[in-house]
């Protein structure tokens, strides 16, 4: 079983960062965020003059067997055909990575389809879509730990081609449910207020999905330790996304998180490992109904509020160039000193 090793990033460094942020050549706090990114990854990397190399997204695909009780409004099919369709370069996600020199890597953590792997995905299914939650545990305990290991590898693949910043996405069909019930037992929050449209239920369909998972966690009668609730409830993709924040969270990478799905999989993961949080840049508030709540009991600020609910990673790249002007504050704006001017606040 895979085991992580994570710390917070070690605060020696701070005053001096603190130090060179308020000596910009400009009044104390005045780029707000842009200042508390600034401080955030330069304890991260443990430098006065942090950088960002070669950013990737990675999508983690699988499908769940809760998604036979119609708990969204999409066909389970969509799963395989839009994880197809990244590898064409027209989904959502592909213009963004595009736009902002993202790499793209697309992984089969459990897609109920044999898919074109020559076509570039990455064959890590660990099998074809997780059993029904209502009835059953979704994932064997050996499948959370093989999961962990995938997603841990996956990070270990881009830190070898030279990333230093990542942002991860998801694609499955009724992905919402496993992350309202890991809202609802990590975060204490009552589950009607977990429970959202997801890609589009109405009323009635929202109503009757919260009934289900009520029904899934009132059958539900194990440790509830985190490891459990995990795997009872989880997604092959999910699980696969909190192997990879860990891996990064422990080698002092920037973990870019997406909408309602990536922010219940770190909540997830700092049930594991608390200061996983640390390295995490929340990139947007999602439209999916809990996810602000969520965001607000993790105590977590994201930087965009843009109505976004696709997932993919689409809400994290959006916040990239956020990311990216907090870096070139601190790297290229010079100081009162060495610009002549008098310090004027």
């Amino acid at each position: 079983m895979i085991s992580f090793n994570i710390q917070q990033p070690d605060s020696g460094i701070k005053n001096a960062l603190v130090d060179k942020i308020n000596n910009l050549t400009k009044p104390k706090g005045s780029l707000g965020t842009l200042e508390e990114l600034a401080l955030q990854i330069g304890l991260i990397q443990q430098t006065l003059s942090p950088q960002l190399c070669h950013p990737q997204n990675i999508i983690f695909c699988a499908d769940h067997g809760i998604a036979d009780e119609g708990v969204s409004v999409s066909p389970k099919e969509v799963t395989w055909q839009q994880t197809i369709h990244f590898t064409h370069g027209g989904g959502g996600v592909n213009f963004l990575t595009h736009q902002h020199g993202f790499g793209l890597k697309i992984v089969d953590a459990g897609v109920d389809f044999d898919l074109p792997y020559e076509r570039g995905i990455i064959n890590m299914k660990v099998r074809k879509g997780t059993r029904n939650f209502l009835h059953e545990a979704a994932m064997t305990e050996e499948e959370m730990n093989l999961c962990l290991e995938r997603g841990a590898e996956m990070v270990k693949r881009c830190e070898a081609e030279g990333s230093n910043i990542l942002s991860f996405g998801e694609m499955g069909i009724g992905n919402t449910s496993p992350s309202s019930i890991w809202m609802h037992l990590f975060a204490h929050i009552p589950l009607e207020q977990c429970v959202g449209a997801g890609s589009g239920l109405n009323t009635q369909g929202i109503n009757r999905k919260l009934q289900i998972l009520q029904q899934a966690t009132d059958n539900y009668n194990g440790s509830k330790s985190p490891k459990e609730i995990i795997s009872y409830f989880g997604g092959y993709e999910m699980v696969m996304a909190i192997g990879a924040m860990l891996q990064a969270a422990q080698d002092h990478l920037i973990i870019l998180v997406d909408g309602f799905i990536m922010t219940a999989c770190m909540l997830a993961a700092m049930q594991l490992h608390p200061a996983v949080k640390h390295y995490a840049i929340f990139g947007h508030c999602g439209d999916e109904s809990g996810h602000k709540l969520l965001l607000d009991a993790m105590g977590a600020k994201p930087l965009l509020n843009l109505g976004l609910r696709l997932g993919e990673g689409t809400g994290a790249i959006c916040a990239y160039p956020i990311v990216d002007s907090a870096v070139r504050m601190i790297n290229e704006m010079e100081s009162f000193q060495k610009a002549s001017i008098t310090k004027y606040f």
